[in-house]
């Protein structure tokens, strides 16, 4: 982990969830403008459920980004208090390897495995 940055790698990890956060709202706008401007009845008419579902799918990938950016928020603010890497169960610290791979990691590879 000679390298990697961890402040570097969430900030941009937060910036390209803002990107896919702003394409999922448009996504969804869309959506939700195009069954507005049609005489769809979700209930009854065969292209109906399509739009609910793609309304319905697209609206858990937004609240999936805008969870992530929350974790994302909390590990800078973890990294600003000293206690990034630091397992929140155990308090060991976090492997290098699991940090370069999901930066936003709050437990070690031990505790997250007992999950």
């Amino acid at each position: 982990m000679s390298d990697w940055d961890p402040a570097a790698a969430l900030e941009d990890e937060r910036r390209r969830t803002h990107e896919r956060l702003a394409g999922l709202d448009d996504d969804y706008a869309g959506i939700v403008a195009a069954s507005l401007d049609s005489n769809a009845d979700d209930e009854h008419d065969p292209e109906g459920s399509t739009i609910a579902f793609e309304r319905s799918q697209v609206g858990a990938l937004v609240e999936q980004a805008r969870r992530h950016l929350i974790e994302v928020d909390a590990a800078l603010e973890r990294l600003a208090t000293g206690r990034y890497g630091v397992c929140d169960t155990c308090g060991t610290p976090i492997a290098p390897a699991r940090l370069e791979a999901r930066p936003t990691a709050r437990t070690c590879i031990t505790c997250a495995a007992r999950r």
